[in-house]
């Protein structure tokens, strides 16, 4: 990709983030990009093309990818924090954001799938982790592919509800939040 499409696709994002997708004109996008909109319509077909170009690129998924979730030691306490942790560091507010704006009904059958990887990152990687587990004898067998959406679902809820009411909602900091989730479902998931 060149530079002059990735600085469009870069506005397009940022706009869609703080914006969403309907209020975002090509005109915003082109300007915010530093090019002029007959620029826009040579490298893209639509502001639609332009948006899912931007949603296929990891960088405007936070980075959550497997690999995110590679540096385990074995210990479920610490290995549960590094991925909480991995998630929530990745998925700011300006990812929630961008994220909202991705589900626009007039993009929703095109970036579903594009959405839908960062949970895919993490559910996958943590049921892995949690068949090894067992595997080595540390876990007790259970439904892990359920036990990996309820840990998905309690970061995921702690980092949406962040982004959208920071400490209005809660004084229950990130770290906090972490510690507690994790010491409870490690006391559930030992008995």
């Amino acid at each position: 990709m060149d530079e002059t499409s990735q600085k469009i696709i870069d506005a397009a994002m940022i706009l869609v983030r703080d914006k969403g997708y309907v209020a975002t004109t090509t005109k915003e996008i082109a300007r915010l990009a530093g090019v002029n909109e007959c620029t826009l319509f040579r490298k893209f077909e639509s502001k639609k093309d332009i948006v899912i170009q931007g949603a296929n690129q990891s960088g405007w998924r936070a980075n959550v990818v497997p690999e995110i979730f590679e540096n385990v030691v074995w210990e479920l306490e610490a290995d549960l924090e590094m991925f909480m942790r991995a998630y929530m560091d990745r998925m700011t507010p300006d990812f929630v954001n961008l994220s909202i704006g991705l589900r626009a009904p007039q993009l929703y059958e095109d970036t579903k799938q594009l959405i839908m990887k960062v949970p895919q990152a993490f559910l996958e990687s943590f049921t892995d982790y949690l068949t090894q587990m067992c595997e080595k004898g540390k876990i007790p067998k259970r439904d892990f592919g359920a036990l990996a959406m309820t840990v998905f679902s309690a970061t995921f809820g702690y980092t949406f509800l962040n982004a959208s009411f920071g400490k209005e909602l809660t004084e229950v900091d990130k770290e906090a939040y972490i510690k507690e989730s994790v010491q409870a479902f490690v006391k559930g998931i030992k008995q």
